[in-house]
């Protein structure tokens, strides 16, 4: 079943405003100004008495914000995947269509940044030696981890988005694969600078150091996951990665 929302009319919005690049000035996030007539008002020159004191996050910032809450919020409702269409986020947060489909393809798009926006950021790693690089990367797993566990958001799209192959495919293909390279090009590093054995495959080394997080947080989502846990996995993986003498 595909997730992507058609151009029919929501019977919601039927008689209201809607913002300018839907057909008319409106009074969501997005509305301009206007003068009585409908005319835009023309813009106020930088230091004149016109100019309006600008305060908070950008415009464009404070709609995407407003859309991610409205998605966010309805999935914390309980609303599920199959029934958070994108008249439903559009209207939760008080644009039109049109500004969601101006940001984003479709519904799957929107819930990829959503679930990006969420989960902690990619690891930047030290580079000051491969143990570091590989203790930063399995602590951001283990944040990551805590982060899924702790977000509403995260924890109602993850129950729902296995049943649902495209947005599976998209979330793998936008955030899990990117970190994954990160992980497997520090694991190259090592070998190529002597601090794992370089007669092992790149991807089974990978898939060591980040298997006890990945079983942790997925399929023993119960087990602890304490501080200094990235440490004694990293330490303990690397006594059979070391290169034989």
């Amino acid at each position: 079943m595909s997730l992507q929302d058609g151009g029919t009319p929501d019977p919601h919005d039927a008689g209201r405003p809607r913002p300018g690049a839907d057909g008319g000035p409106g009074t969501g996030p997005e509305a301009g100004a206007a003068d009585a007539a409908g005319t835009p008002a023309a813009p106020a020159q930088p230091g004149s008495a016109a100019e309006p004191v600008r305060r908070g996050r950008p415009r464009s910032e404070a709609v995407e914000q407003a859309i991610f809450d409205a998605a966010a919020g309805l999935l914390a409702e309980g609303v599920p995947l199959a029934d958070l269409s994108v008249e439903r986020i559009a209207r939760t947060a008080g644009v039109g269509k049109a500004t969601i489909y101006r940001r984003w393809a479709g519904k799957e798009e929107l819930l990829i940044d959503l679930v990006r926006s969420v989960e902690p950021p990619d690891p930047v790693l030290p580079g000051t030696s491969v143990r570091d690089d590989l203790v930063a990367l399995l602590e951001s797993l283990r944040r990551r981890g805590l982060a899924k566990r702790s977000s509403a958001v995260l924890h109602h799209v993850f129950a729902q988005m296995q049943g649902y192959p495209k947005l599976w495919d998209a979330y793998h293909h936008t955030v899990i694969e990117p970190r994954r390279r990160i992980g497997l090009d520090a694991v190259r590093r090592g070998m190529e600078r002597g601090e794992i054995r370089a007669d092992l495959d790149v991807e089974f080394v990978n898939d060591l150091l980040t298997g006890p997080l990945l079983l942790r947080t997925v399929i023993r989502p119960g087990a602890t996951l304490e501080p200094g846990l990235a440490e004694r996995v990293v330490d303990a993986v690397m006594e059979g990665l070391r290169p034989r003498v």
